[in-house]
């Protein structure tokens, strides 16, 4: 199974141009994915750098027809000129979905600081490896408050993921939406978190859970021991800061490290101010 997460910037490269179709195909040249997870994909936004204004998600799906699409909405507004605008993440699978859910982070007040409402989109794919939860998210950028709350809220969602693994819901054949569920422990958690390795937020996301729950491990880690992490933000753009930072990441249940076969981040690209990450799993090593 291979995956790529990227911050795609509405699509909106170095050259503060929007161009969807260039960004796909690096993907595609990356690898040949069966998962990819973007971050910032706009619907209606004109006056975004480069003109966001059309729906980005209508696009993909053209662009990746054997792929299905599944849209978060982090943001959903009336625009300037009275038509429906969203901003979120998306994620793009060829495998077959169980079930998808999109949950809203904590966004707490923090007075004065710039701010936008999060959210984690996910997805539950059935790979070779069995089912794995697929979530992606973008973590607050300016307020540190609301970032460490959705760390943690990110942990209790995995957790309470797990739970149903532990203690299933009551039996139910009646196809209803009341009917069995596809539960899993095998999780991939991804996405621009706005925090770098030596934040207190990677930390807790990779807090130790309770028993019978699989903890959440930086795949990086995992591959790379303890190689610093390469960079994915500001390597061709200063503006938030002079010096490169990794901030985009893949983590994977304890259940899975064994079957992390490469991640990868492509440093070369401008077709965005964030650089992907490829995560490459397989059998047990």
């Amino acid at each position: 199974m291979k995956l790529i997460t990227w911050n795609v910037q509405w699509f909106c490269g170095i050259d503060d141009t929007v161009d969807m179709d260039r960004v796909v195909a690096h993907a595609r040249a990356m690898a040949d994915f069966d998962v990819l997870c973007l971050q910032e994909v706009a619907v209606h936004y004109p006056q975004l750098t480069g003109d966001a204004g059309f729906d980005q998600v209508a696009r993909l799906r053209e662009l990746l027809p054997e792929y299905e699409i599944v849209f978060g909405a982090a943001v959903t507004e009336l625009g300037r000129q009275g038509q429906r605008q969203q901003f979120g993440n998306l994620i793009a699978t060829r495998l077959p979905i169980a079930q998808t859910q999109s949950y809203p982070l904590p966004y707490p007040p923090d007075l004065g600081k710039r701010s936008m409402p999060r959210i984690c989109t996910t997805a539950t794919v059935l790979s070779e490896l069995g089912p794995i939860r697929v979530l992606t998210t973008h973590l607050e950028f300016y307020s540190r408050l609301q970032r460490m709350a959705q760390a943690k809220a990110l942990v209790d969602l995995h957790r309470q993921a797990c739970g149903h693994v532990v203690d299933p819901p009551l039996d139910d054949e009646s196809g209803s939406p009341f009917q069995n569920k596809v539960h899993t422990t095998q999780a991939i958690l991804c996405g621009d978190f706005n925090f770098e390795t030596t934040d207190a937020e990677y930390g807790v996301i990779q807090a130790e859970a309770p028993i019978g729950i699989s903890r959440l491990t930086d795949a990086w880690k995992v591959m790379h021991d303890t190689r610093p992490h390469d960079p994915t933000f500001r390597l061709f753009d200063t503006r938030y800061g002079p010096v490169p930072i990794a901030c985009d990441f893949v983590f994977v249940s304890g259940n899975l490290q064994q079957q992390v076969r490469g991640v990868t981040v492509d440093g070369t690209t401008k077709v965005s101010d964030h650089q992907p990450v490829l995560l490459e799993l397989g059998d047990v090593r």
